[in-house]
């Protein structure tokens, strides 16, 4: 039938055209709306900016066939041949192409969105900068396909063959690839963003600067893959293997790789900041310079592991084997402002090997400073405040004090993992400048630290005490007696005007119990000038007598029937009096 022929009966009214022979006819412009071409053979038909949306094309031939700009929307195209076509820019919104062949197809730019390509053929072809949006794939043949660009957001391709095909920056967020075949696939810089990638064949896959934020990729094959880059925050990487997986400087926060195999895996500079890592498999791998800052390591294999340089600020580990690692040294805080980790450990040499296994979080968390006179209690309250501004995350809390022969050491306990030395020399030098300050300028520094109201004045409160009945005690004498009670008073006082009733309960408790245990008994002088400082400072600021308030609410039982626990219920009482 010829060219004329067919467009008048067309006009005419006629639908059925099935198995019609319009091969090579130039049909470029028509508009053949709701046409039957069932088994039609339109080899080479140039086709090019026509409109057949709604069409039957059931088995047709469009071999060759120059079809860019058509519109195919809604069309009926199951086991058609469409192989080496010119579908650029067409449009073939919600059509069905199931087990149809579109090996070598142009599709460049086109619009197949929401269109069933279950079990379709497409072998080499051309989606460049496609849309294919909530399309069906499943089970497709993309083989070396060019989906550059494209857009997947959603698509459906389980279990789809995209081996070796060209994904690099293309949209598959939402998308669905389990058990799909990616082996040797280009996703650079693709978007991957919660896509479903569960027991995926991934081998020697390409996934630099990739963004898998919340992927899954459980029980998916990685090996030898490049993710060097790659995001993939709350990714879920369960049973996955990635031996020997390229991960250098890829962002693993929070990621889960419980049961994983990563051996061999270069890790290098991977920030995996709260990752699960319960089972994982991390022999021979590189974590040089890597972050592990509140991971979760939990039977975890790092047997030949490199972790030198890692910082493993408030890491959890359990049952986690360290004799067999490389591991010069590691850094035990993380400088949230710099972005970068600090406080080197041992900070002047190298581990020696195996030394990492024997260190625990008890033994570096807890420094010893020690002073060659008995320290100011008052400077030494200050000072740590001014160490744990250095540094937002630390907290600190006095353990103890023990008096040596010409030798006095202070334990300090830090919430986290530090390099003891380091922070004890800090701590001391930090002590003597603020010492030497104290005594020259001590009521501006009070201003600077908003203390600008006078701290209790001991040594005029202090002549309206009655002398204790009990006798003198046995370490102090009579002549020092009143000296020893002023100085007690003024260094109680500094703390209860520094510290929230959370720290002072504790710290001016274990000097109590220190100067218990050497014999000095002070039970009058600790009831009104500890009781007295309490209730002036709550009158004087609003927000402490609130903290006062909620600490009696929230205190451990040990703490409310603590000395002084008591004396602090005690002035609380009066302030509800008042």
């Amino acid at each position: 039938m010829n060219r004329q022929e067919f467009l008048d009966r067309y006009q005419a009214g006629e639908r059925n055209f099935t198995y019609i022979d319009l091969s090579g006819a130039n049909l470029s412009g028509v508009n053949l709306q709701e046409i039957d071409l069932t088994g039609a053979n339109l080899t080479g038909v140039n086709l090019s900016w026509a409109v057949l949306n709604q069409t039957q094309l059931v088995g047709a031939c469009f071999r060759r066939a120059d079809l860019r700009n058509i519109v195919l929307t809604r069309s009926n195209l199951n086991q058609s041949n469409l192989s080496g076509a010119n579908l650029t820019k067409a449009d073939l919104r919600f059509a069905t192409l199931k087990q149809a062949d579109l090996n070598w197809a142009i599709l460049i730019e086109a619009d197949l969105s929401n269109t069933d390509l279950t079990g379709a053929k497409l072998d080499q072809i051309n989606l460049e900068q496609a849309k294919l949006n909530h399309a069906l794939l499943m089970g497709t043949e993309l083989m070396e396909a060019n989906l550059t660009r494209a857009s997947l957001i959603s698509a459906n391709l389980t279990k789809a063959n995209l081996r070796e095909s060209r994904l690099s920056g293309a949209n598959l967020k939402d998308a669905i690839l389990t058990q799909a075949n990616l082996t040797e696939a280009d996703l650079n810089g693709a978007m991957l963003r919660s896509a479903n990638l569960s027991g995926a064949d991934m081998h020697r896959v390409i996934l630099t600067a990739a963004d898998l934020t919340e992927a899954v990729l459980d029980s998916a094959d990685l090996s030898r893959g490049n993710l060097m880059g790659a995001y993939l925050l709350k990714a879920s990487f369960k049973k996955a293997y990635l031996l020997r997986a390229n991960l250098e400087e890829v962002y693993l926060l929070w990621s889960d790789l419980s049961e994983a195999n990563l051996r061999g895996a270069n890790l290098r500079k991977a920030d995996l900041s709260g990752a699960y890592l319960s089972d994982t498999i991390l022999s021979e791998a590189d974590l040089r310079e890597a972050l592990l800052i509140e991971s979760h390591l939990i039977r975890t294999n790092l047997e030949g592991a490199k972790l030198t340089g890692c910082c493993i600020h408030n890491w959890e580990k359990s049952d986690v084997e360290l004799a067999k690692i490389e591991c010069d040294y590691v850094y035990t805080q993380f400088d949230y402002t710099t972005k970068k980790p600090k406080n080197r450990y041992p900070s002047d040499r190298d581990f020696l090997p195996g030394e990492l296994a024997h260190e625990s979080p008890e033994d570096s968390n807890l420094i010893t400073v020690e002073f060659t006179e008995y320290p100011n209690w008052e400077a030494l309250v200050y000072t740590l405040v001014k160490v744990e501004q250095n540094s937002p995350e630390l907290q600190l809390i006095i353990q103890g004090f023990e008096t040596q022969p010409d030798l006095f050491l202070l334990q300090v306990q830090a919430n986290y993992l530090v390099n003891s030395k380091l922070l004890a020399e800090q701590i001391l030098t930090s002590y003597l400048s603020m010492k030497e300050k104290i005594v020259q300028k001590r009521s501006e520094i009070l201003e600077l630290l908003n203390l600008e109201v006078p701290i209790f004045n001991a040594s005029i409160d202090l002549k309206q005490i009655p002398a204790p009945a009990l006798p003198p005690p046995p370490l102090v004498g009579r002549q020092n007696h009143e000296a020893l009670y002023k100085e007690i008073s003024r260094q109680i006082q500094s703390i209860l005007r520094s510290q929230e009733p959370e720290k002072f309960v504790i710290s001016v408790q274990r000097l109590l119990d220190f100067l218990t245990k050497n014999g000095v008994e002070l039970e009058d002088l600790q009831h009104q000038v500890i009781i007295q400082g309490i209730v002036q400072r709550a009158q004087q600021e609003p927000l402490f007598k609130d903290n006062l308030f909620r600490w009696e609410q929230t205190a451990s039982p040990t703490e409310r029937v603590s000395v002084m626990g008591e004396l602090v219920r005690f002035a609380i009482a009066l302030l509800w009096e008042k």
